[in-house]
């Protein structure tokens, strides 16, 4: 019993600060001692904790050479050039702008992952909208909604299909070809609401300059991410960790960036987010704690098994609620390893939960919490209860319609 509360404890501490962030610390700074003392308490046996070093280790290898490689992109000039294509394709138009949002952020995220999105497309989007003269709220909330929501599509698009992706057993492609239609339909939910709940945003008149020279796009950057890509196809088929594409399209932008001497080593050093990948490793460590000793049991029970559309919509719903409660992280490392016995259609429903679900209140993902300290810097103000308004408009509406679809594609594409 001692352990279990000892488990719990760490666990809400970890949370905790990582949400309020305490003198403005790292989340490692909280969740690698509360790692050591679930560790050293017996909560967790040292060859369970080998276990999920070895488990995470290639999940942290790859978040790495995707936050270089999204970073050196930035470098580049490609965020720079999407805002260019944004405000070219809005032609002064508010609404045409969040259309413009919408795709970028969506793209974005499926290929260089959600913390592409939020840490260097928002502020793109800041400033887009103001050289347009138009309200940033249906565009800045946009970016939050779709780190999380269209990061449904690819396995390397949030951490949290990473982490899920071994127990689905499934290739790279056949995931992407499973998760196409839900993806599309979640996107799709998101901007028929927001354009009804913004309306007012959307029909003022945008007083800014209009762009008059076409944007210059970065082509190497976007070869490289689209090698990457393929790299991470190819790879999957040979049964080799994506960590190893994603360190390669890193490394060629690297090297060229180095050789033109606008990085330095300790830049990309900084870039790989040392800290961060450090709480991921613990915080995985503190979840399996909690699991080993009571949490497992209790979700199990709740947790309903198969791939039926009814067993299909309460694992999403378990999923998004867990998420919401103990945030995306944790959620999946503590439901997938109940979901896999069912098969790949129940852990594909898990990442919907984890994935759209946080949309609804600001714990529910990491992404989300960062979101909201970038739009502070931009002096944007953050209003609770309309995120918890949107939220609730677009969350379970996205749940069970892409739900459905996913049980459409698996039937559509059994193999």
């Amino acid at each position: 019993m001692l352990v279990e509360s000892l488990s719990v404890a760490a666990l809400a501490v970890v949370l905790v600060c990582a949400v309020i962030r305490p003198f403005r610390w790292p989340e490692a700074a909280f969740a690698v001692p509360a790692a050591g003392v679930v560790i050293l308490a017996g909560a967790i046996p040292l060859d369970d904790v080998r276990d999920e070093a070895a488990r995470l280790g290639p999940v942290i290898g790859f978040l790495a050479g995707v936050l270089v490689l999204a970073k050196l992109c930035a470098d580049e000039g490609l965020f720079r050039a999407c805002g260019s294509w944004m405000a070219r394709r809005s032609a002064g138009s508010p609404r045409k702008l969040l259309g413009a949002v919408f795709g970028l952020a969506s793209v974005i995220t499926a290929t260089l992952s959600l913390d592409a999105t939020v840490v260097l497309l928002t502020p793109v989007v800041f400033a887009t909208a103001a050289r347009m003269g138009a309200r940033p709220a249906p565009h800045v909330y946009a970016s939050a909604h779709l780190s999380n929501t269209a990061s449904l599509l690819l396995p390397v698009s949030n951490l949290t299909n990473l982490l899920a992706f071994t127990a689905t057993g499934l290739s790279f492609t056949r995931f992407a070809l499973l998760m196409t239609l839900p993806w599309l339909v979640a996107i799709a939910v998101e901007y028929a609401v927001f354009r009804r709940f913004f309306a007012a945003d959307l029909d003022a008149p945008a007083d800014g300059t209009e762009p008059t020279d076409p944007p210059h796009m970065p082509r190497f950057a976007l070869v490289t991410v689209a090698a990457t890509l393929a790299g991470f196809a190819v790879a999957s088929a040979l049964g080799i960790e994506p960590a190893w594409s994603a360190a390669a399209g890193a490394a060629v932008l690297a090297v060229r960036a180095l050789l033109r001497r606008r990085t330095t080593p300790v830049a990309i050093l900084r870039s790989a987010s040392l800290p961060f990948l450090a709480f991921v490793l613990a915080l995985g460590i503190v979840v399996r704690a909690v699991v080993d000793n009571g949490l497992g049991d209790a979700l199990g029970r709740v947790l309903p098994d198969g791939t039926a559309l009814p067993a299909l919509l309460g694992t999403a719903a378990v999923a998004a609620l867990l998420a919401n409660l103990i945030n995306n992280l944790p959620a999946v490392l503590a439901l997938v390893p109940l979901a896999a016995p069912a098969g790949p259609g129940a852990v594909l429903a898990v990442l919907i939960g984890v994935n759209i679900g946080p949309n609804l209140t600001y714990a529910g993902s990491l992404a989300t919490l960062l979101w909201r300290r970038i739009a502070h810097q931009h002096e944007h103000d953050v209003s609770l209860a309309r995120f918890t308004r949107l939220g609730l408009l677009t969350t379970p509406a996205a749940l069970v319609l892409s739900t459905l679809a996913l049980w459409v594609s698996l039937r559509l594409l059994p193999g």
